[in-house]
């Protein structure tokens, strides 16, 4: 078959998009990826071997400005009649749209022309580009059991399939915790300006000393931290870039981090007990977390919460309770089966 797969916008899009590309692409389905200017490197650089790429004009509506938005919906409006005379000539078999806003021409071309299509949401609320293109899919596919925001008069057929992440994630999926009383905060990319304030205060409350902290933070607070961590007499390694994420996950007893979508799909593959803290501004964040909590692997809490006495209290009473931290694993451990699920349910 010939299969369209739509992505762009951030990596989190991008890369759930490309590793279903290579997991299709080896199944001998002919590829084309369409992205937009943000992530076309990316794209090129990663795709599978034989894949055509294509561009897409395309960007976010989410501006406050009027006329920024006036400007994005006219840049999808005009990609999406390209690809509506495009698909007149070169029509493939399946769509496969991975959510952003350079999706939305592509499902709706799509529509035109009755062609078979795939919408994933990795969220655990559904995001304004995929609420908007859902009324022209067939399927959406989910990354979490519980996602809030889908209309419950759709007709829209709901499939969970669960969240691409990289291999290296799987092979460390189940690996037993160190018991080493080590702690990992991460705040994403750019690290967060609320964990960098309170981690290390409610760490250095707790006095003890067996603790371990591994901290990814932004470049300009890396000499702060580590001042602070040493004058406390507390062991750690700042850093503002964590190459290796799922060999620090896996080396965490704990770990303390915002709740995007990729970093909360990740805690589960491997299965580590976290805190999660999700951007106050962000609805996503706070359901990805929520969706996290239910499995029982460790807390979500509102960032205006999230205090050093709550947390030193917390992180006290978890590494005196190893025990307690075993069973977070445990329960917040879900096999990922993800790239499988999605090319089984889009070859059908």
């Amino acid at each position: 078959m010939k299969i369209w797969i739509a992505t762009g916008g951030t990596g989190g899009h991008v890369f759930p998009a490309l590793a279903v590309a290579s997991e299709l692409s080896s199944r001998g389905h002919k590829i084309t990826i369409s992205c937009d200017g943000r992530v076309s490197k990316m794209v090129a650089d990663s795709a599978p071997k034989g894949a055509k790429k294509v561009h897409i004009w395309a960007a976010g509506v989410g501006a406050k400005n009027r006329l920024h938005q006036v400007w994005a919906l006219f840049k999808i409006g005009i990609s999406a009649i390209a690809l509506i005379l495009r698909f007149a000539f070169t029509r493939p078999n399946r769509v496969v749209a991975f959510g952003g806003y350079a999706s939305v021409p592509v499902v709706f071309a799509a529509h035109v022309w009755h062609i078979p299509t795939f919408l994933h949401e990795q969220n655990g609320a559904i995001g304004r580009a995929n609420r908007f293109a859902m009324r022209w899919v067939k399927t959406l596919m989910t990354s979490f059991h519980d996602v809030s925001g889908i209309p419950k008069n759709t007709k829209v057929r709901v499939v969970y399939t669960g969240l691409p992440v990289r291999h290296d994630f799987i092979e460390h999926a189940g690996a037993p915790l160190p018991k080493k009383m080590h702690l990992l905060v991460t705040g994403g990319s750019l690290g967060a300006q609320i964990l960098d304030d309170i981690v290390p205060r409610a760490v250095a409350t707790m006095g003890n000393k067996k603790i371990f902290v591994t901290h990814q933070t932004r470049p300009e607070n890396v000499a702060r931290l580590q001042k602070f961590y040493a004058d406390n007499k507390i062991h750690a390694n700042v850093l503002s870039f964590i190459r290796d994420m799922s060999g620090a996950i896996t080396d965490a007893d704990l770990v303390i981090g915002r709740s995007g979508a990729s970093t909360v799909i990740e805690l589960m593959t491997i299965g580590r007990p976290a805190i999660l803290v999700p951007l106050a501004i962000n609805p996503d964040q706070a359901a990805n977390a929520a969706n996290y909590e239910k499995l029982g692997g460790g807390f979500a809490i509102e960032q205006n919460k999230f205090t050093e006495k709550w947390l030193s209290a917390i992180l006290s009473e978890l590494f005196e309770n190893p025990t307690r931290l075993e069973k977070m694993a445990k329960k917040s451990l879900v096999e990922n089966t993800a790239v499988k699920t999605i090319a089984d349910t889009v070859s059908k």
